[in-house]
C-alpha cells in the first residue's frame, strides 16, 4: 500500500529528514576565514618568533596582521560573491532573452537535458513543455540545469563578508592569546595555535563525511608546514630584537 502525507512513516520521514544549512555563503567564508586568521597568525607568530623577536614584538605583529587579514578577507569575500551574483543575474538576462526569441529550440534543450538525466523521450518532452508554459520558471529551471545554480538562492556578499571578517578574527586571535596573558615562549603560542587548528578542522567534519580525527590532523599538517616554513625564514632572516 502506497504511503501517503499524514501517514506515521511521512510523519516520521518529515521530522527525521534535515538537512545543515549551507546555504547563503556564510559556511565557505566562516571556514575559510577561520582556517586563513589561525594559519596566517600562526605563521607571523612563528617567524618573528623565529627570528628572536620579544613577547611585544609578536603580539604587535600578529595584531597588525589580524586586522589587515580580516578586512583583507571581508572585502574580497564581499567583491567575489558581489561579482558571481551579478555574473548570474546577467546569464539570466540571456537565457530570458533566448527563450524569448527561440522558445521551440530551448524547450528542445531543456528535452534533452532530461533525457541525459535518464528520462524517457516522451517524459522529457512533456515535463520540458510544461516548465515552458511559465516563462519565469523557464529561465529558472534552464539557468540551474546550464549554471549548476538557483537565481532565486543567491549568496548575501554581507553574509559572506561578515562571516569572513569574524572568523579571521577569532582564528587569528587564538595564537596570540598566551602572549597576551603574559607568556613569551614561542611554544606556547605555537602549542595553542595547533590545538586551534585540530579543533577547527575537526570541527568541519559535522559539516563533511570525513571522520573528524582526519579533519582535525589535515589542518593540524597544513598549519604546521605554514609555521615551519615561516619558522625558517626567520631564522635566516632576524628581525635585530633580543629578549
Amino acid at each position: 500500500m502506497t504511503e501517503i502525507p499524514g501517514s506515521a512513516e511521512f510523519a516520521e520521514h518529515h521530522a527525521d529528514h534535515h538537512h545543515a544549512d549551507v546555504s547563503g555563503g556564510w559556511l565557505r567564508a566562516a571556514v575559510f576565514g577561520a582556517m586563513d586568521g589561525l594559519v596566517t597568525n600562526i605563521g607571523l607568530v612563528a617567524g618573528v618568533g623565529g627570528g628572536g623577536a620579544n613577547r611585544e614584538l609578536i603580539i604587535l605583529t600578529g595584531m597588525a596582521g589580524l586586522v589587515a587579514g580580516a578586512f583583507s578577507m571581508a572585502l574580497g569575500e564581499f567583491a567575489s560573491v558581489d561579482t558571481q551574483n551579478e555574473a548570474v543575474a546577467h546569464e539570466v538576462s540571456v537565457e530570458r532573452d533566448e527563450i524569448r526569441r527561440h522558445p521551440n529550440a530551448e524547450r528542445a534543450e531543456l528535452a534533452a537535458m532530461y533525457q541525459e538525466m535518464g528520462l524517457s523521450p516522451d517524459t522529457a518532452e512533456a515535463v520540458a513543455r510544461d516548465v515552458h508554459r511559465n516563462p519565469d520558471l523557464a529561465v529558472r529551471v534552464h539557468i540551474t540545469q546550464e549554471l549548476g545554480v538557483d537565481p532565486e538562492e543567491s549568496p548575501s556578499p554581507w553574509t559572506a563578508a561578515i562571516s569572513s571578517f569574524l572568523c579571521f578574527s577569532v582564528g587569528g586571535v587564538i595564537p596570540l592569546i598566551p602572549f597576551l596573558f603574559g607568556a613569551s615562549a614561542l611554544w606556547t603560542g605555537l602549542a595553542v595555535g595547533a590545538v586551534g587548528l585540530f579543533a577547527l578542522g575537526a570541527l568541519t567534519s559535522r559539516f563533511t563525511r570525513r571522520p573528524w580525527l582526519l579533519a582535525g590532523l589535515r589542518q593540524l599538517l597544513f598549519g604546521a608546514i605554514a609555521a615551519g616554513a615561516t619558522y625558517l625564514v626567520g631564522l635566516l632572516i632576524g628581525v635585530g630584537v633580543s629578549g
